[in-house]
């Protein structure tokens, strides 16, 4: 959920990685004329990528709002109609704003030749779009209604996570229904190719698991205290952008144990809070981890929360920060151990 902080800084070195200029050429035109989305098919919280491949569409809820298809409806018209039909009880528009960003990226936003990424379990899938958003009234029961015609990827066979860059893993991460992935197109394209080839992973990849492994080993050991785990962080978020970062004394701790703020174009700025938790075999992050980080994002006036662990993260724990994002808009990223050795891998830390 930090694309939007670091996406100009992508921006200008995605391709840094290939050796080849014909084919970073490519990706890059790539890049230009196409976009790319992370979806989540699951409307009403049911599980509908077996029907989205089956019918060869993605598939989006909130089918009781009708109308999402006319073209000349506002913005404002076109959340006030998602206010109506689904959250009227609500005070705010926090939901119906939510829900509408997630359903005009899907009726506007997305164009033919665009790619979609759907995130399922361990895996993912990747689909082309191929026509104009259509809805169907028998769908409505299902809260199906709304869908687009796709063209699968990679004869309709799901990708293993480990093929995607750390970047791409995080995105597919989002604890609400869509995000935009246009900086990651170069990153999904890699995946595909990978998968498609049919070969065995390269020696480079194999490496970076193997790097993987042993970092995520090490990070849980025992060699690294809590305090040297947030110092660590703070290196991570300085290698990935950050103008500032700071770890907080733990006798000023107001639920972010380190606060870094970043700039775009020497503008904008942003505060992110981070929750540092160091690996406990027996105590995975819960809701409770994400109940202390929203604290501190509201203590320090945060625009964007996350939590990193060098263990693993519960079930419990997404569905607070789904639910914050939901409320607030404030999205709330949760990093896992692998996540986190991944990205300490690819920002260069640790190397001599």
């Amino acid at each position: 959920m930090l694309y939007q902080v670091f996406e100009k800084k992508k921006f200008s070195c995605w391709d840094a990685g290939f050796s080849n200029k014909l084919y970073r050429d490519f990706l890059w035109v790539a890049k230009v004329f196409m976009q790319a989305f992370i979806l989540r098919i699951s409307p009403s919280n049911v599980d509908k990528v077996p029907e989205a491949l089956a019918s060869d569409q993605i598939i989006i809820g909130w089918s009781k709002t009708l109308g999402l298809l006319d073209a000349s409806l506002s913005w404002k018209k076109f959340r006030e109609r998602i206010h109506v039909e689904h959250y009227a009880e609500e005070k705010t528009m926090h939901r119906a704003g939510a829900a509408a960003g997630h359903m005009w990226r899907f009726v506007h936003d997305m164009q033919d030749n665009d790619l979609v990424v759907v995130p399922y379990g361990s895996k993912f899938y990747v689909a082309k779009i191929s026509g104009e958003a259509v809805y169907l009234p028998e769908k409505a029961g299902e809260d199906t209604s709304y869908r687009r015609p796709v063209i699968w990827l990679n004869d309709k066979k799901p990708i293993p996570r480990g093929y995607a860059k750390a970047a791409l893993i995080s995105r597919m991460k989002v604890y609400g229904t869509s995000a935009s992935a246009i900086d990651l197109v170069g990153d999904i394209q890699e995946a595909l190719a990978r998968a498609a080839s049919g070969k065995k992973p390269s020696f480079k990849s194999e490496l970076q698991s193997a790097l993987v492994s042993q970092t995520v080993a090490h990070l849980r050991s025992g060699y690294m205290d809590s305090f040297g785990f947030e110092e660590l962080i703070k290196e991570l978020l300085i290698k990935m952008g950050a103008k500032d970062a700071q770890v907080i004394a733990r006798r000023l701790d107001k639920g972010a144990d380190v606060l870094a703020t970043f700039r775009i174009a020497d503008t904008f700025q942003y505060t992110l809070a981070v929750q540092a938790k160091h690996w406990d075999e027996s105590a995975p992050v819960t809701s409770k981890v994400v109940d202390q980080l929203i604290e501190g994002i509201e203590a320090s006036n945060a625009n964007l929360g996350m939590v990193i662990t060098s263990g693993i993260v519960h079930q419990g724990a997404i569905a607070a920060a789904s639910s914050y994002l939901e409320a607030t808009g404030v999205p709330i990223e949760l990093v896992d151990g692998e996540q986190f050795a991944k990205m300490l891998i690819e920002q260069g830390i640790g190397r001599v």
